[in-house]
């Protein structure tokens, strides 16, 4: 019997991917975009390969991590000058320029806890974590709820090989993931409309599945303080709010996690948070959405272009309720 191997639906061959040299090239990506575009976006931009080489990681040696060819992509990845300087860390302050403040991170010494409804609670420094299990790259795509996108070459390990070493219990029915809190350190954490730490989280279904991931790197490298180091997760098929930054604690719970956001606007931004064009925000619409480094508006996809592979982990639910 020859085994037909399917591909999924936002696979497309690397012959067809957009040259290296063509995305990489600054003064294309200003003509794109528009000078005024371009201004707003390089205005103040931290140097990114001075900010990578200023804090000596001890686990930039696992950098780069080997290419997994089943996630590519069907637009050219976003540029690291343009994504490290376009971001939403609300610890630091709720503008998008935010990645120079969020050098104020401290990411050594970072300890995760992992506890809950698990065999055994038990504590692991970060770097012990990242040697623990083989990490990858993967191109995915980043849909913000504000409507506009990445393209970005992470790097880090399912989500899935965590909880087998948690080795949950039977009545783990949720993840719950949240990150630090150091108002000392993270000035944006002093302002009380947020209800910190932020908190997010995922089914155990969701958290099993291929496309879960643990981001450690991006870029070839350690991922940046402002991505969310040491340790993040990425939810390609949902809105990037679900992707918490800076993990410092992972519990196994049997009640559904309330997420930050959540919390401050339930009617805007549920549990759920599924990409679909069809259902807009409250505020605006969701059909399209803008290519963060060339400007164009193109049609965002139904769970974001990896329905195939997650549609059903939802198969019996309210419709009503998966996409807010």
């Amino acid at each position: 019997m020859v085994a037909i191997r399917r591909r999924p639906s936002w696979f497309i061959p690397e012959s067809q991917a957009t040259p290296e040299h063509a995305f990489l090239n600054r003064r294309n990506i200003l003509k794109t975009m528009g000078m005024a575009a371009a201004s707003a976006v390089f205005a103040g931009a931290l140097d990114v390969k001075t900010a990578v080489a200023a804090d000596a990681d001890p686990t930039a040696d696992l950098y780069p991590a080997k290419r997994n060819e089943a996630y590519t992509l069907d637009r050219s990845v976003t540029p690291e000058e343009i994504n490290a300087n376009y971001n939403n860390f609300y610890e630091f302050g709720t503008w998008k320029e935010i990645a120079k403040p969020a050098q104020n991170l401290v990411i050594r010494p970072w300890e995760i806890a992992v506890d809950g409804l698990v065999e055994k609670p038990f504590t692991i420094a970060f770097d012990d974590l990242v040697r623990k299990i083989p990490i990858e790259t993967r191109l995915y795509r980043h849909r913000c709820v504000e409507a506009w996108s990445m393209t970005i070459p992470w790097s880090g390990f399912p989500l899935k090989s965590l909880v087998e070493m948690a080795k949950p219990q039977a009545g783990a029915k949720f993840v719950r993931f949240e990150t630090f809190l150091d108002p000392q350190m993270a000035s944006g954490q002093n302002n009380f409309l947020y209800p910190w730490p932020y908190v997010e989280g995922v089914t155990m279904e969701e958290a099993a599945n291929d496309l879960a991931f643990m981001v450690t790197g991006a870029y070839d490298h350690p991922v940046a303080k402002q991505h969310g180091a040491p340790l993040r997760l990425a939810l390609p098929w949902k809105y990037g709010f679900k992707s918490i930054k800076s993990i410092r604690k992972i519990s196994f719970v049997e009640k559904q996690p309330l997420g930050l956001w959540q919390e401050i606007q339930p009617s805007e931004y549920g549990f759920w948070a599924n990409v679909n064009p069809d259902v807009p925000h409250p505020r605006w619409s969701q059909a399209k959405e803008r290519v963060l480094h060339t400007g164009e508006l193109v049609p965002t996809l139904l769970y974001n272009g990896y329905g195939d592979q997650v549609a059903g982990l939802y198969a019996g639910k309210d419709p009503a309720t998966l996409f807010m």
